[in-house]
């Protein structure tokens, strides 16, 4: 993992705790728990204004992809680059910081739901040129910032347009519909969501991030890693059987592998670490409403589609519609995943 050790030609590495500042990786308790973050810089301390442009940018988790913060540096004008946390520390600062070219990179850690109002977090939300979701638990980002000012201001930072990204758990809460882990240490299983979709632990958000081209959408991670299409088919199961959606979507993504969606034209391209052997991102639909969700029952759920891409497809969000992958259905059959082809991915 990488830290910040301090920069040459007038940079700042340093950390404010708690509101408190800290430089040269000294550190301060903080004085006012109710309010509870930690904030750590690299680079030029002062806000800088720049020409930006839009980027959607989501990583299924693992290692990171280096596109992923070239890109977005590049569309945030090389201005200042956030990430936002709610545990760890800095280990993103110098990596990004020596891939984006922005003024400076910015990691504000929150602790609770208290620090989501706190004026000096607004300001530097507010005043990002490129935005990024590290991973963790995503049920801590939804009690921490749904309905509370943060929220508010990711919005302010896509509409400027500006990029916005997130990997793992920070993927996971970018679509409209989002699987929140509320009563889960380690996500949901397939086998607990085919299972029984209306299990203790699948557990959805809505009404919170709306951002361009991932409305009506939801989002997976770690699919063939931990096995999990079977789960987001759970997902939308429950979208649409709960009136949430009359027709569900989802955009599932492999480790190692980001989707970048250009908002102004909705088309998605696949980034993905150096020879990594399942660089694929998945997107699924629904036929309608399933014919057996229940509670207490196994799913029984046909004929959902799915769109696979690699890093030499693409496919248009508004369309609906891929090119340079390989299009198949799965189908759940009594709590039972089966494929069109000769393997669920």
């Amino acid at each position: 993992m990488i830290t910040s050790t301090g920069r040459s030609r007038g940079l700042v590495s340093g950390a404010i705790l708690g509101g408190v500042v800290a430089l040269s990786g000294m550190s301060t308790l903080h004085a006012d728990e109710t309010a509870a973050y930690k904030y750590y810089l690299v680079g030029n301390p002062e806000d800088v204004v720049r020409k930006t442009e839009g980027l959607i940018v989501m990583q299924g988790g693992g290692d990171d992809v280096d596109e992923n913060y070239i890109r977005m540096g590049a569309k945030s004008g090389g201005g200042d680059f956030v990430v936002l946390r709610a545990s760890g520390a800095d280990d993103y600062n110098d990596y990004i910081f020596k891939l984006c070219n922005c003024d400076s990179v910015e990691t504000i850690v929150f602790e609770n739901r208290n620090a989501a109002s706190d004026p000096f977090i607004l300001d530097k939300i507010d005043n990002a040129e490129a935005l990024f979701i590290a991973g963790g638990d995503q049920s801590n980002y939804v009690r921490y910032w749904q309905g509370t000012p943060v929220e508010d201001a990711i919005h302010r930072v896509a509409s400027k347009p500006a990029p916005i990204g997130g990997t793992s758990a920070g993927m996971a809460i970018l679509g409209e519909f989002s699987y929140s882990a509320m009563n889960t240490k380690d996500g949901m299983s397939s086998e607990s969501g085919l299972g029984d979709p209306f299990n203790a632990e699948l557990t959805l958000a809505r009404d919170f991030l709306v951002l361009p081209k991932l409305g009506n959408i939801i989002t997976d991670q770690h699919l063939q890693e931990r096995d999990r299409i079977g789960r987001t088919i759970a997902f939308l199961a429950r979208l649409v059987s709960d009136g949430w959606t009359v027709q569900g979507r989802a955009i599932a993504a492999d480790r190692e592998t980001a989707v970048h969606i250009d908002p102004a034209t909705g088309i998605a391209k696949v980034f993905a670490t150096a020879d990594h052997e399942t660089p694929f991102v998945y997107f699924m639909r629904t036929p309608g409403k399933p014919e057996a969700c229940v509670s207490g029952e196994p799913l029984t759920f046909r004929n959902i589609e799915v769109y696979r891409i690699d890093p030499s497809g693409s496919f248009d969000i508004d369309r609906w519609q891929g090119s340079g992958g390989i299009s198949y259905t799965l189908s759940v059959m009594n709590g039972k995943l089966f494929s069109s082809r000769d393997s669920i991915y």
